[in-house]
C-alpha cells in the first residue's frame, strides 16, 4: 500500500483522511492534538457561550473502524523531501504522498503593536484564554479607578470579517443580557464595543446585502 501522510487534522486534513479511510492507501494522519477543533464556533467559546467540549471531536472516534488510518499526535520538526521523511518529535515518518494543511496563524499585516498587544483566536487554547481575560477583566473592574473602569470594560475586535462580526455581537449580547445580572456593581451603559476594519465595509468578502444588515445591527 503507498502510504500518505497527512499534517493536519483541521477540515481539510480531516476531511481527507475520511475520503480516503478504507481505500488502498496506508493513511497517516499527525496532528498536536489528538482532536478536531470546529473554528467556526471558537467564538461561542471565547464568550462564554459554549464549553471547549462541545466543539471539539476525538479523532480516533472518528477512525476507529478503519484499519487503513493510523493517528499520531506530534509537532513537525522537519521535511526531508529528498528521502521523503518527516522529522517529528516522536521520531521519523516515511511517505510516499504528503500532504501539508496546517491551517493558517493570525495575520496581523505587519503591525506590530497589535500582534504585541491583541488576543489571537486560532485555538480551544486561545478562544479560553481570552474568555478567561475578558471575565478577569471585569473582575478587576469592581475595585478599578473610574478611569481604569472604563478601560477594562472596553473591547476592541480587529477585523470585520464573519468571525470579527460574530465575536462583537456575542459581547453586545453578553453586555446586554448577562454581564448585568452577574456583576451587578458595574455600569455596563459605559462598556464600549469597538469593531475595527480597514476595508470599506464590515463582511467584505460576503454580499452588500449581508455587509448592510451587520452594519445596522451594529448600529
Amino acid at each position: 500500500m503507498k502510504k500518505l501522510l497527512i499534517i493536519g487534522a483541521g477540515f481539510a486534513g480531516l476531511r481527507l483522511a475520511r475520503n480516503l479511510a478504507g481505500s488502498h492507501f496506508e493513511i497517516w494522519l499527525i496532528d498536536r492534538n489528538n482532536y478536531h477543533q470546529f473554528q467556526p464556533l471558537f467564538y461561542q467559546v471565547a464568550t462564554s457561550g459554549l464549553e471547549p467540549s462541545s466543539i471539539s471531536f476525538p479523532l480516533r472516534k472518528v477512525f476507529q473502524n478503519q484499519k487503513n488510518v493510523h493517528i499520531r499526535c506530534a509537532s513537525v520538526e522537519k521535511i526531508d523531501t529528498a528521502s521523503k521523511k518527516v522529522i517529528t518529535g516522536i521520531g521519523s515518518f516515511d511517505y510516499d504522498y504528503l500532504v501539508i494543511a496546517t491551517g493558517a496563524t493570525t495575520n496581523f499585516f505587519g503591525n506590530t503593536d497589535i500582534e504585541k498587544n491583541a488576543l489571537p483566536m486560532k485555538s480551544v487554547s486561545e478562544a479560553l484564554y481570552l474568555r478567561n481575560k475578558l471575565l478577569q477583566n471585569f473582575e478587576d473592574a469592581l475595585t478599578a479607578e473610574a478611569k481604569e473602569q472604563e478601560a477594562l470594560l472596553n473591547v476592541v475586535v480587529v477585523g470585520a470579517g464573519p468571525t470579527g462580526v460574530e465575536v462583537s455581537g456575542a459581547l453586545a449580547e453578553m453586555k446586554k443580557h448577562i454581564l448585568p445580572k452577574d456583576y451587578p456593581e458595574l455600569d455596563f451603559s459605559r462598556m464600549n464595543i469597538f469593531l475595527v476594519e480597514a476595508g470599506p465595509r464590515t463582511l467584505v468578502a460576503m454580499s452588500e446585502k449581508a455587509s448592510a444588515k451587520s452594519k445596522e445591527k451594529a448600529l
